[in-house]
């Protein structure tokens, strides 16, 4: 059976654990060579083997998402291997301190900000070049539902997921007469360890796992996924448009 993304290569900011693990391996799946990016070299290398056990391969980059100048190398490398980049994936990110607005310790507001949205930024000023090279460039960002529901005590991760749909959405509109597409994706309550940090007590068996989440995500990167500017979000029942 023909995989709908062989051939196209592909980068996953945070791809060593959770779900930028489980999104890179949806990917694979489907043929997709990984560039994967993550702080972490053990956790590369066990994706590295997944990938493998796939049918696929992958390409390791461990790195810092707020090591900006190291995001230029990338580009650069990518252009010299490839000439293209087709999908790129910016699921990085992380949770901040859940506290009062002006109890936010600065150093926790400016690491938040640096890695939920000016890395994202980054990359597509980086990378954006790259995606505009191949047939379909796809470029999606993992966001939240918090970006809109702004619950007490997740402002810092609030605003930064507000500020990276701004962000994408505005890039989107910016590629209208291209053939990238540019979009965001919810992946909802999801078992992961961020998650079980932020909400104790929250039985974790009683949300889907990372896997599930991820290959719906999968469509998105796809030639027929045209839609751009837009929120998806998981559901059992399917992936799903957001409409406030």
């Amino acid at each position: 059976m023909a995989k709908i993304l062989e051939g196209k290569i592909a980068v996953v900011t945070g791809a060593s654990r959770g779900l930028g693990k489980a999104i890179a391996l949806a990917l694979a799946s489907q043929g997709a060579h990984i560039v994967a990016t993550a702080r972490t070299q053990g956790g590369l290398e066990e994706l590295d083997d997944a990938i493998k056990a796939v049918g696929s391969s992958a390409t390791l980059v461990p790195m810092d998402i707020t090591d900006y100048p190291a995001i230029d190398r990338l580009g650069a490398a990518l252009f010299e291997r490839w000439k293209k980049l087709d999908i790129l994936i910016g699921n990085a990110g992380i949770l901040g301190k859940l506290t009062p607005v002006p109890h936010v310790d600065p150093k926790v507001w400016d690491e938040a900000m640096a890695v939920n949205l000016t890395a994202n930024y980054r990359l597509l000023r980086s990378l954006d070049p790259l995606l505009r090279l191949a047939p379909q460039g796809r470029a999606i960002f993992v966001t939240s539902g918090l970006a809109y529901k702004c619950f007490a005590y997740w402002g810092t991760y609030s605003v930064s997921k507000a500020a990276l749909e701004a962000l994408v959405k505005t890039y989107a509109a910016e590629m209208a007469t291209t053939t990238v597409r540019a979009n965001l994706f919810s992946p909802g309550p999801t078992r992961t360890k961020m998650r079980a940090t932020a909400m104790l007590g929250e039985d974790p068996m009683t949300l889907p796992t990372a896997d599930e989440v991820a290959a719906q995500l999968v469509a998105m990167c796809t030639d027929e996924f045209t839609d751009t500017g837009a929120v998806y979000k998981y559901a059992e029942t399917g992936l799903f448009k957001q409409v406030l």
